[in-house]
């Protein structure tokens, strides 16, 4: 009896060391990056989701910079991941997509955004959508319409301001500019004439989409969820409704319903709905940030913030009306303005990352 308890103890021990082996040592046709698997079934999940600045590298991606170099692996609730900070590896990575390496999405973003949203397609399915999104970003698009509809939004933004008693909150008030610009773009919404707010939602829906994925009340990934369906709700009402009427809006969606109407469509309703929900996200939440982002560093750096301030003045000097708008000549004149939008894109923490995962 004792020698049979012995070993199987014994054997126990053996299929636990062993299975945490596995866990630490995945198996790999190539060779793996340096790393941590973490602990067994957990992994490191609960560094990755420690609270941390906006404006700083997340402390889970510097540590293991720091220790392991700019590629290295790990395990986030429940997946197998390479992490690559590095600008050359990504530009790779990036431009080998529908070759060997395509878009992926964990389970718990997935449920986020939908089954069928547009970072979880690829090949033709993931071009055609991209060329799509063209018509709302395009060069000409941007030319002809939107420069003159951002120059109307943030001046009378501004004004508001301007005129407003006590202090202004940047975020917050970048967030409501750009929400309203986009929302219009995308859907021709009106706030004031909805009982269910989009933008309260989508804050809901923010806070918990770089979350522990945890479906019960009171995580953040609950209320996450809730901001998704009542936006969902409010997206796919405004849809159906100009789906049945025929009334153009003058906006994206019109252009959204002639492909779903087409013959041998790609996009059908419930995709088209999910499209519109990542965009107008993706729109107001990525865009205010950035602003933010610019506002405060060059208030840490006054010395750009004086050549910006000269580049600018000296394009409304050569203007005849210093109060008109802002012309596509001027635009592209702003070289150092372009400069510093590029270097907070860089600097940024918009995205907390694109994953991919191996064809076939």
């Amino acid at each position: 009896m004792y020698v049979a308890a012995v070993l199987l103890v014994t054997l126990l021990v053996v299929k636990i060391s062993h299975w945490v082996y596995t866990w630490a040592n995945p198996k790999c046709n190539g060779k793996l990056p340096p790393g941590s698997m973490g602990l067994p079934i957990i992994g490191e999940t609960i560094q990755f989701f420690t609270p941390y600045s906006l404006y700083e590298t997340q402390p889970f991606i510097k540590k293991r910079m720091a220790r392991y170099g700019s590629v290295f692996r790990t395990n986030i609730a429940g997946q197998k991941v390479i992490v690559s900070t590095d600008p050359v590896t990504n530009y790779s990575i990036m431009n080998t997509e529908n070759e060997s390496l395509l878009f992926w999405c964990t389970d718990g973003l997935s449920h986020i955004f939908g089954n069928q949203n547009f970072l979880s397609q690829h090949g033709s399915v993931h071009k055609y959508l991209r060329s799509l999104v063209l018509h709302l970003t395009g060069r000409e698009i941007l030319r002809q319409k939107f420069l003159h509809e951002i120059d109307q939004t943030t001046r009378s933004h501004l004004h508001s301001w301007a005129s407003s008693p006590g202090t202004v909150n940047v975020r917050d008030a970048c967030a409501e500019m750009i929400f309203e610009s986009s929302a219009k773009k995308l859907i021709s919404y009106d706030e004031s004439k909805y009982s269910k707010k989009l933008r309260q939602n989508y804050r809901a829906f923010k806070l918990g989409i770089v979350s522990f994925p945890m479906y019960f009340p009171g995580f953040a990934f609950y209320e996450c969820i809730k901001g998704r369906k009542h936006i969902r709700k409010v997206i796919e009402d405004i849809y159906q409704e100009r789906k049945a009427t025929k009334v153009p809006g003058h906006d994206f969606l019109d252009r959204v319903l002639e492909e779903v109407e087409k013959e041998n469509a790609v996009l059908n309703d419930s995709n088209a709905i999910d499209l519109l929900f990542v965009l107008l996200f993706a729109a107001f939440e990525t865009v205010s940030q950035s602003i933010t982002l610019i506002t405060k560093h060059l208030t840490d750096h006054p010395q750009v913030l004086a050549e910006l301030t000269e580049e600018h003045e000296g394009i409304i000097s050569r203007r005849e009306d210093e109060n008109s708008e802002v012309t596509w000549e001027e635009y592209k004149s702003m070289t150092f303005t372009h400069m510093v939008i590029n270097e907070i894109v860089r600097l940024a923490n918009i995205i907390p990352g694109i994953q991919f995962q191996q064809a076939g």
